[in-house]
């Protein structure tokens, strides 16, 4: 049967801007042919037709849901759902959006008008979670699994069911950890909310992280405790990890953000390469929106958080 060319239903065009860098602008066009077309589930990076829908081979089933874990070949989710970049040598940033799913207005208006190369991470207690994570990655955006841990003053600051605690068993925590894990698929890693005390405690942290590297997952620490020992714990479990920069909503106002975007972008140019964090505040979005669409023209990359991890098995 004759086949059609997967990439004949798009108009591809190149535009290189005054500082050299190249623009390319996608859009939709009738497609070549009349026969089927065949999509590689199985490439790095998934084909946006098929983003919504997990690769099959990259579960397990489980008491707690369908978890992730790394294919019979060696593939990755975090390669899998990667979003996919230049590869150039440029300065880029990652910027992600947390607490996707507590709200309906704001993890729709996050999805609706975030660029779709802005990272978004879902809590893990939020609503709706399936339906929000088809629609982030059907929009294009890489997606996280935000996951509760113990705050230094727990419990008078409690993040939530499900918190992963120092003074639960390994098994209590890991069990935690899979129901939230177990809530959507087509994530690349796991993000901290809250946890200065969780993660400064490498007893409790290791178990927790070495179950998240064996599923082939990476983590984000959102960079909010000095004491971490994400770096330590990462590196003995061969766990792929990223650190945030920045934090860059702790003032929620559209300007204050926007001059802190602009100090990720100063730390990106410095050191190649920067990540931020923030929450779905309409004042965010506004800021990220807005930034976003100018980085391209300063030379600045924005990229899916998976790209910026520390990959011990990618040096």
């Amino acid at each position: 049967m004759p086949r059609s060319d997967p990439r004949s239903g798009a108009n591809v065009e190149k535009m290189t801007t005054g500082d050299g860098s190249v623009v390319t602008k996608y859009s939709p066009r009738p497609r070549d042919g009349s026969g089927p077309v065949l999509v590689d589930a199985m490439q790095i990076g998934q084909d946006p037709r098929m983003a919504a829908m997990p690769n099959e081979s990259l579960l397990e089933d489980s008491s707690f849901g369908r978890l992730p874990i790394v294919g019979p070949d060696g593939r990755r989710p975090m390669d899998q759902y990667a979003r996919p970049w230049s590869g150039a040598r440029g300065t880029r940033v990652a910027i992600v959006v947390s607490g996707l799913g507590l709200s309906q207005t704001g993890t729709q208006r996050a999805i609706k008008e975030l660029p779709e190369e802005i990272t978004l991470a879902f809590a893990a207690s939020g609503n709706s979670l399936q339906r929000w994570m088809q629609e982030g990655r059907r929009s294009g955006h890489e997606i996280m699994m935000q996951i509760p841990m113990e705050p230094f003053d727990y419990p008078a600051n409690d993040p939530g069911p499900e918190t992963l605690l120092t003074s639960k068993s390994p098994g209590k925590n890991i069990e935690s950890l899979h129901r939230a894990m177990g809530e959507i698929t087509n994530y690349t890693g796991i993000m901290n909310y809250q946890g200065g005390r969780f993660l400064s405690n490498p007893d409790a942290l290791e178990p927790v992280m070495r179950d998240v590297a064996k599923r082939g997952l990476l983590f984000l620490d959102d960079g909010s405790s000095a004491q971490s020992k994400t770096e330590a714990v990462a590196k003995g479990t061969e766990l792929p990890y990223a650190f945030a920069d920045l934090q860059l909503d702790g003032q929620v106002d559209t300007n204050a953000i926007l001059q802190k975007l602009d100090e990720l972008e100063r730390i990106a140019k410095r050191n190649g390469q920067a990540i931020g964090v923030a929450s779905a505040f309409d004042e965010s979005i506004d800021a990220i929106a807005k930034w976003s669409e100018e980085a391209g023209m300063r030379g600045i990359e924005v990229v899916g958080v998976a790209a910026l991890a520390t990959d011990p098995k990618n040096p």
